[in-house]
C-alpha cells in the first residue's frame, strides 16, 4: 500500500508519460492485462488511457487493472489512469 506521500511522487513522476494502453468498448480483458503486468516489470509506471466509447466507469476499470495486474492504483483523473507495481529486474524509481 502506498502513502500519500509516495503517490504524490509517483503522480509527479507519471505527469510527463505518455499513455502506452486504451481501454476500448470491449473493456479489459486477460489479453491486456497480461501486456500490462509486463510493461509495468519493465517501466514500473505506467498509463492507460479510456477511450471514450468505453461505457465503463474509469475508477472501476483502474480498480480492476491493479487488481488483475497485482499493480498499486496511483492515480484515476479524467480517462488517465496511472499504475505502479515495483519491478524485480529493472528497478529505476526510489520511492521517498
Amino acid at each position: 500500500m502506498l502513502t500519500g506521500k509516495q503517490k504524490r511522487f509517483l503522480r509527479s513522476q507519471a505527469h510527463h508519460l505518455q499513455p502506452i494502453f486504451q481501454v476500448g468498448k470491449g473493456g479489459t480483458n486477460d489479453h491486456l492485462v497480461r501486456h500490462i503486468v509486463e510493461a509495468l516489470e519493465t517501466r514500473e509506471l505506467i498509463k492507460v488511457s479510456v477511450l471514450n466509447n468505453c461505457t465503463d466507469d474509469s475508477k472501476e476499470i483502474g480498480a480492476e487493472l491493479a487488481a488483475d495486474a497485482g499493480a498499486e492504483l496511483v492515480q484515476v483523473i479524467g480517462k488517465t489512469i496511472v499504475l505502479y507495481k515495483e519491478s524485480k529486474d529493472h528497478k529505476t524509481i526510489e520511492l521517498p
